[in-house]
């Protein structure tokens, strides 16, 4: 594994994630931002934020399995959301559990959540974006 997750003295300790990831891997991977499309481009989850941060972490297992990675190999988080507000949060944190469990993996690298008025289409309420460092 090329990622390795801290949380240093200091600061926070955040369940959601860990506040540094030290990358020891020789490939860099940057994956275009996955929003609720299953493989055939329809989208997830309509008007369920849960679901669709679901489907966007499915995606971006399944797009570095693509190139012979796994959750584990991911440095940094960028997710995008649709009307932030904090309320939200609980949302958020039921779809990476979700897709934690199918992923069989604990996506906790860390992160970025940026609100945002609108994504690509009016549907889709999340996008995520990641960075990954493979061996």
């Amino acid at each position: 594994m090329a990622i390795t997750l801290v949380n240093p003295a200091g600061l926070p300790t955040v369940d959601a994630y860990r506040q540094v990831s030290v990358a020891t891997g020789t490939r860099l991977v940057h994956l275009a931002g996955q929003v609720a499309w299953d493989a055939e481009g329809t989208t997830v989850g309509a008007d369920d934020l849960a679901a669709q941060v679901e489907q966007c972490y499915l995606n971006v297992g399944t797009a570095l399995a693509g190139v012979g990675g796994s959750f584990d190999d991911v440095a940094k988080l960028t997710l995008y959301v649709v009307d932030w507000i904090p309320d939200k949060m609980p949302l958020v944190l039921d779809g990476i559990s979700r897709a934690a469990a199918k992923l069989g993996a604990t996506p906790v690298p860390p992160g970025t959540l940026l609100g945002v008025a609108a994504l690509d289409v009016p549907e889709h309420l999340v996008e995520v974006e990641a960075t990954a460092v493979l061996d």
